[in-house]
């Protein structure tokens, strides 16, 4: 279960973060090669213990579904940029 209560798709288009507002949708672009896509933040994290040292600090958690559409799901991690958007902009 996530945070506001619905059952986590693995698959699915979905994020954690720790402080914004659920549910709401962002756009995370990827950095590296400029993919972007739109979210729903559903889920709380990444917190503390989450934090790899050699990968700077971590804003948001992404489903599988999510990171593999933004072509980074082997890496496990990356850039990103991340824009909350109202669903009249996705």
């Amino acid at each position: 279960m996530t945070a506001n209560g619905e059952l986590f798709n693995p698959s699915g288009l979905t994020a954690a973060h720790k402080y914004l507002p659920l549910p709401i949708h962002v756009q995370v672009t990827n950095l590296e090669n400029g993919k972007s896509i739109v979210v729903r933040v559903n889920d709380r994290g990444p917190f503390p213990s989450d934090h790899n040292p050699d990968s700077g600090t971590r804003i948001i958690d992404l489903s599988r579904g999510a990171a593999e559409q933004l072509g980074f799901v082997e890496q496990g991690t990356a850039r990103v940029h991340v824009e909350v958007i109202s669903l009249e902009e996705a």
